[in-house]
């Protein structure tokens, strides 16, 4: 073959259609926006999914991408072959070409045939070419049959197969079609070739391609009115197939990150023969790991989330099964970026926050993996002992739910001990638990949905950016879940108008508040909302006179609040900007809530924030605003925007035209000191957004960060407030700093001084308080010497004492346990009307057999509850007190049975 490297390949790929009028598509995002029915995006179709449904207009007919892709959940789930087989993956890219309507079989046929032969030089005599053979509803595809033999496939070559491997469907509904694939034969031997090895398992025969045309609409099987052409490459397949090597693992795609794994770990190609599965799997799973921080993903556990942490968790513990002892995953990250962020530049943008991402998780996982596997450890003895082969899904749930286990790791771990998990306890404990934490509460937007719906009316236009106040007809309203044509003063009801000043509830910012003032009748407005795409629907109460549809009203919001919704909105984009200036590229936004008292800003970071970059973040963002810098937006196409320098959001979903909110910065003419134009952004702040801004930052007036923190694995929240509800929160603070200095008598200034003074006086006199509590303590424990008994040869002290609580109760038994020395402790003690229990053992007697928490498990059963702990110190509490005298009088018994 030709061995061309990787890059050369997508290169060549995307140049070829390119040439031949396709529009070079960037991959779209592996977070999936609007699709419901996927995490992750999984083929190269899916950015294009609304253009073959006719839901969604392109300015081009012809494209093609390299489409970043993942597969480890539902039909495509990968994820347990990614190791032992020598092709499967998670992560990986498709290289696709795409008809919307414009050519269809034949120039396909015929571009793939040019592509195959004449720029990656494959031989002729190794290809396959496979096409539908028809069935009951639809004929044979003796179309692309005739024109794989106009290209130059000779008539043998080209085999029929049924719907299994030759017919696709998108779903139950939408287009479908026939498809024809293309397979290389890669075997050594060019005489042991056969038809037969087609669509086999053979290894020596290869898919490379597959050419689908969607032809018909499924439910009715007719033929569509457009019919398209959608296409898959895998580039590591290819990148296979091109190099002359039988594993994808082999190719230039892997060897570099898989090199850099053995180099880490000291190792030569001999061990990396007797363990290349685990190699395989952790250079799979840091490609994996590295693109899905870099789309916004964050470990965690639920959804997307879960996936990471699951991946990057399995890459960890192959890691340690082949050697590691320290954190390493981080660094074989590092190559996969190293590799791959010229074809991918965000890798790049954002490589500090990935690796520390990585590391972070890595980190948290290492420090609950040695007790997990302690405890399945355990678990599994015990099941030998009883001579059984499934780990209770109850147990593999709990290893999740405690020590961080996902459930593919358990199960990977008990197949290397012969064991079974119950997956399907598993799902009931999983089901239980989420049970037990969903609130039981019925979302009344689905419902809403559902009722808009079904009203066919045309998109509500919305003059808001503008106009605070518009004259509109009234165009359906809903009330108590039915289409009324009239409301009454008091009625509750949902408005849709034909146009309308009013935001609706979108990217974070509220709705707008205000009234619909019709000639009969006022309508107080409470929310604004877009139950389907496209709807504007007001809702509230009619407060006098009637409302009816079809007459005019006007449609006047809350100029006050919604100036401070703006003022917010347009504090979120100098914000974000900030962040990204201050603490990195890698801050991107993950969440926000804008409303006219507050705005609330979530965004992907590892740590806290320092306070001195919080104070220069703030200062920024106030220096931008005394600038009063204009803000203006536009509307533009997507990649223009982009290119520009716009921030997209990770998970959104852009159509081709896309608003611009573009905050500019400070002139360098404004008449500001050097110091304040420094602390501006270096850029301007530019936003895919559509909400609504003020037209200067002046109007801001003030910007105030009141709390910074984590909300989650990875992210942090800072909320904000601005204009008057910032001087609002400045004079309160004032207010509460003068009553503070009123009592203390000093002048404000000097209070922070005081305050410290007055807690070191406070610290002092509390040592103070602990030195004489504990001198009484060690004389009253004096008294308690006098209950030690020696029992079969040991040391041995049971007695009840008072103590206030279970740390003073720690106390007392290291203090006796050094003035003993080898000895057995067990106090008990009543403590907030319950019974504590503890025991400790010293370590010579642990040898000898003894174990504090198998002693303390036993003496809690006796006072009704229940504890354990280690070999040589454990407590437990209880509910029943009077029993407390009757569990210390056990002790001598349980020690002789631990003795036996």
């Amino acid at each position: 073959m030709t061995g061309m490297k990787t890059t050369d390949i997508r290169r060549t790929f995307l140049e070829f259609f390119r040439q031949h009028g396709h529009e070079i598509v960037p991959s779209s995002s592996l977070v999936v926006s609007g699709d419901p029915t996927l995490l992750f995006t999984n083929s190269g179709m899916v950015q294009f999914k609304d253009v073959f449904l006719g839901l969604e207009q392109r300015p081009y007919r012809r494209a093609t991408t390299a489409q970043k892709s993942l597969r480890v959940s539902g039909k495509h789930n990968d994820l347990e072959e990614v190791g032992p087989s020598p092709r499967h993956h998670t992560f990986f890219e498709m290289l696709g070409n795409f008809s919307f309507g414009d050519y269809f079989k034949r120039e396909a046929i015929r571009m793939a045939w040019d592509l195959l032969l004449n720029k990656f030089n494959l031989p002729v005599e190794r290809l396959w070419f496979t096409v539908f053979e028809g069935d009951e509803r639809v004929p044979a595809d003796e179309e692309a049959i005739q024109y794989w033999r106009e290209a130059g496939a000779s008539p043998e070559r080209i085999l029929r197969f049924s719907g299994k491997d030759n017919f696709w469907v998108m779903a139950d509904t939408g287009p479908c079609g026939p498809c024809s694939e293309i397979t290389v034969y890669i075997g050594d031997d060019l005489a042991k070739m056969h038809p037969r090895g087609v669509n086999s398992d053979d290894p020596d025969y290869v898919e490379i391609w597959n050419l689908v045309f969607m032809q018909f609409e499924r439910s009715t099987m007719q033929p569509l009115p457009r019919p398209s052409v959608d296409t898959g490459m895998g580039l590591e397949r290819m990148a296979m197939v091109l190099q002359g090597v039988n594993s994808t693992y082999e190719t230039d795609a892997f060897t570099p990150i898989i090199e850099r794994t053995m180099e880490l770990l000291g190792t030569d190609q001999p061990h990396y023969a007797a363990h290349f599965a685990q190699y395989r799997a952790v250079a799979d799973h840091a490609r994996a790991t590295a693109f899905l921080i870099a789309d916004g993903v964050l470990p965690g556990n639920n959804g997307r989330s879960y996936v990471l942490r699951r991946i990057l968790r399995r890459a960890v513990y192959q890691g340690r099964s082949i050697g590691f002892t320290q954190p390493f995953f981080a660094e074989v990250v590092a190559r996969v970026l190293d590799e791959m962020s010229d074809a991918y530049p965000q890798l790049s943008e954002r490589r500090s926050f990935i690796l520390e991402t990585t590391d972070t998780e890595e980190q948290q996982f290492l420090r609950t993996l040695s007790s997990g596997l302690t405890r399945l450890n355990a678990l599994v003895e015990r099941l030998k002992a009883e001579a059984q082969t499934t780990i209770p899904g109850a147990e593999a749930f709990r290893l999740k739910d405690t020590d961080g286990f996902p459930l593919d790791l358990t199960q990977k771990i008990a197949t290397d001990y012969g064991l079974h998990v119950d997956v399907a306890g598993f799902d009931a404990a999983l089901a239980e638990q989420r049970a037990r934490s969903r609130a039981a509460a019925q979302f009344k937007r689905t419902a809403d949905a559902e009722l808009w719906g079904d009203q066919a009316l045309p998109d509500t236009s919305f003059t808001g950016y503008t106009s605070f106040s518009e004259t509109a007809t009234v165009l359906a309203m809903i009330a108590n879940g039915d289409d009324v044509s009239r409301a009454e003063a008091g009625q509750a009801v949902q408005v849709a108008l034909d146009r309308t000043p009013f935001y609706a509830e979108s990217g974070g910012q509220v709705g707008d508040t205000g009234y619909l003032i019709g000639a009969n009748g006022r309508m107080r407005v409470e929310d604004t909302l877009r139950p389907v795409p496209g709807i504007i629907v007001h809702y509230g109460v009619v407060e006098e006179g009637t409302l009816a549809r079809g007459e005019p009203v006007t449609a006047q919001i809350d100029p006050a609040r919604r100036r401070d919704i703006q003022r917010n909105h347009t504090a979120t984009h100098l914000l974000h900007r900030a962040l990204r200036d201050v603490i990195g590229e890698h801050a991107a936004q993950a969440g926000s809530l804008v409303a006219p008292d507050r705005l609330r800003f979530d965004f992907t970071h590892n740590r806290a924030i320092a306070p001195e970059q919080l104070r220069e973040i703030e200062q920024r963002i106030n220096t931008w605003i005394r600038s009063d810098a204009p803000v203006a937006w536009d509307v533009t196409d997507y990649q223009t925007a982009l290119d520009n320098g716009a921030i997209a959001l990770f998970g959104e979903k852009y159509g081709d035209r896309v608003r611009v909110v573009h905050a500019a910065r400070i002139p360098a003419d404004g008449g500001y000191a050097d110091a304040e134009i420094a602390a501006i952004a270096t850029r301007d702040s530019r936003e895919l957004c559509g909400g609504t801004h003020v037209a200067r930052t002046g109007e801001i007036g003030l910007a105030q960060i009141i709390s910074e923190g984590s909300v989650g694995s990875g992210i942090r929240r800072i909320e904000m407030l601005t204009g008057r509800e910032a001087m609002a929160w400045f004079t309160s603070q004032l207010d509460t700093l003068q009553a503070v200095a009123g009592k203390l008598g000093i002048p404000a200034a000097q209070a922070p001084e005081r305050v410290d003074a007055l807690l070191a006086d406070l610290k002092q006199r509390q040592h103070e308080l602990d030195a004489l509590q504990g001198k009484l303590m060690r004389g009253e424990l004096e008294a308690v010497l006098a209950h030690t008994q020696t029992h079969d040869g040991i040391t041995l002290l049971v007695t009840q004492v008072a103590a206030p609580d279970v740390t003073r109760m720690r106390e007392m038994g290291d203090w006796l346990r050094a003035k003993l020395g080898s000895t057995v402790i067990v106090l008990g003690s009543v403590i907030d009307d319950k019974p504590q229990l503890l025991t400790m053992i010293t370590p010579d007697l642990v040898k000898q057999g003894y174990h504090a928490g198998n002693l303390v498990r036993e003496l809690a059963q006796i006072v009704g509850g229940g504890g354990g702990g280690r070999p040589d110190m454990a407590q437990a509490g209880g509910r029943d007190a009077s029993q407390l005298e009757a569990a210390l009088a056990q002790v001598p018994t349980l020690l002789a049975a631990q003795r036996r």
